[in-house]
């Protein structure tokens, strides 16, 4: 008899219309499968809605032995699912900082650094009121890359005004209207933590009466096709999410051959993408 082929698990704890909206997962999902398919080794994809379903999930797979790896996105510090998957004997990687990885290996961009990039390339541009709407802060990445607009505002002496969304074109849209009228000031740029809610944030400061980018600049991160045919076309801090996902392949091979592995593989450093929206 043929051995049944090997899978990969990944689930996505996200609402299925902010999934839908999120181009991110879409490109991840396709760098995966380049590696995996040719491995012999399918990809699983389980959307749920919250993080007990997601343990559910991974529960239920172990149970019925349905998968030889996972790939965990999203992490929190101290995140519950690194023990969990480890107890049930799954081997897993960690898409994020591997500050949370607890020795797992680990695909890791430096949010960090990207966030000190972006309001340096601001900063240069005469901008000294700038604003950020981050995804959801319960993300260690959202934290750290909270961190690294923090650090480099306060070391050029640049005002921040915040707002927090959940990647979906709504929240941007709620976020933008929040962040522009702080009472800190009117941000001239504001710094978006993904392309959906930056195009969110175009329709809101449109209704303000503001102009892109003569009263406000815009950059979103993760560049995608969205992002160019944007009116005014967005800048953005764009890193290539497809070899991000082809990374993760890689280490979850890896991580299925040797359950002892904790290689760190570094994605490609992003780079900002200027377009009309800054100029």
């Amino acid at each position: 008899m043929s051995q049944e082929p090997q899978r990969v698990g990944l689930v996505l704890a996200r609402a299925s219309q902010v999934l839908g909206e999120e181009p991110f997962y879409h490109e991840f999902i396709e760098g995966l499968e380049r590696v995996l398919t040719p491995a012999g080794v399918s990809l699983l994809v389980k959307v749920v809605t919250d993080r007990a379903a997601e343990a559910a999930t991974y529960e239920l797979w172990a149970e019925r032995d349905q998968v030889a790896g996972v790939v965990l996105v999203d992490l929190s510090h101290d995140d519950e699912r690194v023990p969990l998957v480890r107890r049930l004997g799954i081997p897993a990687v960690v898409l994020g900082d591997p500050s949370t990885a607890d020795g797992m290996p680990t695909v890791w961009t430096d949010d960090a650094r990207f966030g000190r990039d972006a309001v340096r390339f601001l900063a240069e541009h005469g901008h000294t009121v700038i604003g950020h709407v981050s995804g959801p802060m319960l993300f260690a990445h959202t934290e750290l890359r909270r961190g690294g607009v923090e650090a480099e505002a306060a070391e050029r002496g640049l005002t921040l005004v915040t707002g927090e969304g959940d990647y979906s074109k709504e929240s941007g849209r709620k976020a933008t209207a929040q962040v522009l009228s702080s009472s800190a000031g009117r941000p001239s740029a504001i710094v978006y933590d993904s392309d959906m809610m930056a195009l969110g944030g175009l329709e809101t400061i449109a209704e303000h009466g503001l102009r892109v980018p003569a009263d406000v600049s815009v950059i979103a991160w993760d560049d995608s096709a969205q992002c160019q045919l944007a009116v005014p076309a967005l800048s953005a801090m764009s890193h290539d999410v497809g070899r991000i996902g082809e990374l993760g392949a890689d280490a979850i091979l890896e991580a299925m051959r040797d359950p002892a592995a904790d290689t760190v593989y570094e994605a490609p450093k992003a780079q900002i993408v200027e377009r009309e929206s800054t100029r």
